[in-house]
C-alpha cells in the first residue's frame, strides 16, 4: 500500500507538470522570453556533467537545480560560485541551506548577472561612439523548501523575485520552480521532475514578454559504489517553451571523497557540446568540510566558459 501511495504521488505531480509544460507551443520560438538568465546554471559540477543535474541535487545549489534534492542535505551548506562569459558579461550565485526543526530544508539564493559597459552603437557609428557606454544587469532572489512526503519520495519548491535593469528602465517580476524526486532504493537510482520559471509575465516599459518556462525530467543512479570509488551516471531531457527538447548526459567519478572527475555532453544545444571538469573536497577544521569545483564547457563560435565554486559544509 506505501508503494502503491508512492507511485500515485510520483504519477500525479508528472501529469500536472507535464500538462503546465505541454501549454507552451512545441514548435520553436527562439528568441519569445525574458529574463534568459534564469537558465544560466550555477555549479561547476552540474556543468562539468553536460548540465544533467536534476536527478541528483544532492548539494545547496538544489536551490536551482530542484529543491526536492535539499532533503538529502544534513548540515547547513553555503555555496559562493562565479561565471566567466564572454565579452566581459559576468554572473554570480550565492546559495545556503539549512534543516529546519519543524522538517525539511530551507534554502535562499541569489543571482546576479552584470553585462558591464556596452557601447552605443548609430547608424554612423558602427563600432561604437567614443565614452557613450550603457548597463543592463539581471537580479533574482529566491527561497526554497524541500521535504519527504514517504520515506522516498519528496517534493520541493522554489519563489524567485525577479529584477531586471537597463540603464534607467526595469522589469520586476516573480516566477516559481515545483520538483520532485523519487528514490527507487535500487542503486540509490533516482527519478525526477521540474517545472522551472513557471509565473506571469513580465512587463518591460508597455511591452509584455513571458519567463523560460522549462519541464525537466531526469534520472541518475550510482554505477559503482565500492571502498574507495563511487561514480554516478545522469540522463536529463527538458521540454523549454521557446526551443526544441533537450537532452544532457553527465558522469562524475568520485575517489576516497577526496577528488572528483566529471564530463558531459549536452545535445539539440544551440550552443555547447562536451564539458569537463573536477572537483577537491577537505577539511577545514573539525566543524568544518570544503569543497572546490571547476567546470569547462566548450562554447563553440563564442569560446569557452569557466566556472568556479566554493562549497562549505558545517
Amino acid at each position: 500500500m506505501k508503494m502503491r501511495k508512492i507511485v500515485i504521488h510520483t504519477v500525479l505531480a508528472g501529469a500536472v507538470m507535464v500538462l503546465a509544460a505541454n501549454s507552451a507551443d512545441a514548435q520553436d520560438k527562439v528568441g519569445t522570453t525574458g529574463a534568459q538568465f534564469l537558465e544560466v546554471g550555477v555549479s561547476p559540477r552540474a556543468d562539468a556533467m553536460g548540465g544533467a543535474f536534476t536527478a541528483i541535487a544532492d548539494d545547496v545549489s538544489a536551490i536551482y537545480y530542484n529543491p526536492a534534492g535539499l532533503v538529502q542535505l544534513e548540515n547547513r551548506q553555503v555555496m559562493v560560485s562565479m561565471i566567466d562569459y564572454p565579452a566581459d558579461i559576468s554572473y554570480s550565485f550565492v546559495g545556503l541551506a539549512m534543516p529546519v526543526s519543524f522538517g525539511g530544508v530551507l534554502g535562499v539564493g541569489y543571482y546576479g548577472l552584470d553585462a558591464g559597459d556596452i557601447e552605443v552603437t548609430t547608424h554612423q557609428h558602427p563600432y561604437g561612439v567614443d565614452g557613450w557606454t550603457f548597463g543592463a544587469k539581471d537580479y533574482a532572489l529566491s527561497l526554497s523548501y524541500g521535504r519527504f512526503l514517504t520515506d522516498r519520495f519528496s517534493l520541493g519548491v522554489t519563489v524567485k523575485l525577479i529584477d531586471e535593469l537597463y540603464e534607467e528602465e526595469r522589469a520586476t517580476g516573480w516566477a516559481a520552480d515545483v520538483g520532485t524526486q523519487y528514490n527507487t532504493g535500487w542503486r540509490n537510482f533516482k527519478i525526477t521532475m521540474l517545472l522551472a520559471n513557471f509565473g506571469p509575465d513580465m512587463r518591460f516599459i508597455s511591452q509584455d514578454y513571458p519567463l523560460p518556462i522549462n519541464f525537466k525530467f531526469g534520472g541518475a543512479l550510482d554505477i559503482l559504489d565500492g571502498p574507495g570509488h563511487h561514480a554516478i551516471l545522469s540522463l536529463e531531457g527538458s521540454h523549454p517553451a521557446d526551443n526544441r527538447e533537450k537532452y544532457n548526459m553527465g558522469m562524475e567519478y568520485t575517489f576516497r571523497d577526496f577528488a572528483s572527475f566529471r564530463a558531459g555532453q549536452r545535445l539539440e544545444h544551440d550552443l555547447g557540446g562536451l564539458s569537463i571538469g573536477g572537483g577537491l573536497r577537505f577539511n577545514l577544521s573539525e566543524k568544518y568540510k570544503a569543497r572546490i569545483d571547476y567546470g569547462y564547457q566548450d562554447f563553440d563560435a563564442l569560446s569557452e566558459i569557466h566556472r568556479f565554486a566554493m562549497t562549505v559544509d558545517f
